[in-house]
């Protein structure tokens, strides 16, 4: 399909959907059983992560999540959030990020949802499309997130 192409269900169409309009995930809860099985994975096993008598004498008020698992938790968070599907899609691919920044940590217990807002879709290659997202990961009852990023993601259809 052709971005040229009109009328609803085409990727046009999608592309007016989709830009500007933010879509917000379903809550998730970040236990300590959660980081312990990141920490296991990815064999960093910082006590700020999984000491919590050793993270409260470093002044935390408990265990944190690794900036990584919030940053990986985006991907159910981005599902979860009910973004529009393109139309005609054959595959889509995570491109990376242009930016992450780790604003607040993520405490064993905390709750958090992903907000994501579309910033543009181009088309790099016919049929091939870039999408530019702007995501933060909030964190329940406090102002500053966890994390912002830029995320870029491939669709082919």
């Amino acid at each position: 399909m052709r971005v040229s192409e009109q009328g609803p269900g085409t990727v046009k169409d999608w592309i007016s959907r989709v830009v500007g309009h933010p879509a917000v995930s379903a809550w998730v809860a970040v236990d300590q059983d959660m980081i312990s099985g990141f920490a296991d994975v990815t064999h960093d096993w910082n006590f700020l992560h999984v000491d919590e008598e050793a993270a409260s004498a470093a002044g935390m008020e408990r265990t944190i999540a690794h900036g990584f698992l919030t940053l990986s938790l985006m991907s159910p968070m981005r599902m979860n959030a009910g973004l529009l599907p393109c139309p005609g899609l054959k595959m889509a691919m995570n491109y990376g990020l242009d930016g992450v920044r780790f604003l607040s940590p993520v405490y064993a217990g905390d709750r958090i949802r992903g907000h994501f807002t579309t910033e543009e879709i181009v088309e790099t290659q016919p049929g091939r499309y870039r999408e530019k997202l702007q995501a933060s990961v909030e964190i329940e009852g406090q102002e500053k997130p966890a994390l912002v990023a830029t995320w870029l993601a491939l669709y082919v259809t």
